[in-house]
């Protein structure tokens, strides 16, 4: 596009960009997201542990809560910082968001690849509220995945407007999964 055209034809053709997301794109990512949701079903459901005795890094599942805490924390900074207007401040706190997200994967993957699943042992009123706490968090956790990138890719793009109505959707639903990851944690912690 030529910078010489008139300011009304460059912004039309600007908004008409930002508008359009490249389908193969958006693709792409469903497919590397159901390709890893699967993957982590695999190894938490089916695939036998490495570390049968339990003697190896045993910290992960408290690693694991502690990140999705400052993942939270992160989110609702960036969510601040945007109400504000302040876009390089919450620019940086979804980046900050976006990596303890991703050194929790990392650090759940090694911890399940390792220690198999954690059986929840409690039993009583509060045995069906964990496994429907658990049931929304491994749910909406497969949701978040594409939507994080998808939203991560229209910031990233400059496609601010529909960047804008996906984080509307992304934004609850990752403070979610983050949120309710530390009290699975803190469930599975108390009754073992």
């Amino acid at each position: 596009m030529s910078l010489d055209l008139p300011s009304d034809t460059y912004v039309s053709a600007l908004h008409h960009n930002e508008a359009r997301t490249p389908p193969a794109v958006v693709g792409a990512i469903l497919v590397i997201s159901a390709l890893a949701s699967a993957g982590l079903f695999w190894l938490v459901y089916w695939h036998p542990p490495s570390d049968v005795a339990g003697t190896h890094l045993l910290f992960l599942p408290a690693l694991n809560a502690v990140l999705n805490g400052l993942a939270a924390v992160a989110l609702c900074f960036g969510f601040a910082f945007i109400r504000r207007a302040n876009i390089p401040a919450h620019r940086a706190a979804m980046f900050t968001a976006f990596v303890f997200s991703t050194l929790f994967l990392v650090s759940y993957v090694t911890n399940h690849a390792l220690h198999g699943d954690m059986k929840f042992h409690g039993t009583g009123a509060i045995r069906p509220f964990y496994f429907a706490l658990l049931i929304s968090h491994i749910g909406l956790s497969m949701v978040a995945l594409p939507l994080i990138l998808v939203t991560f890719f229209l910031s990233l793009s400059g496609r601010f407007p529909i960047h804008k109505k996906v984080a509307r959707w992304t934004f609850p639903i990752w403070l979610y999964v983050s949120v309710t990851g530390v009290i699975v944690y803190a469930m599975l912690a108390a009754y073992r």
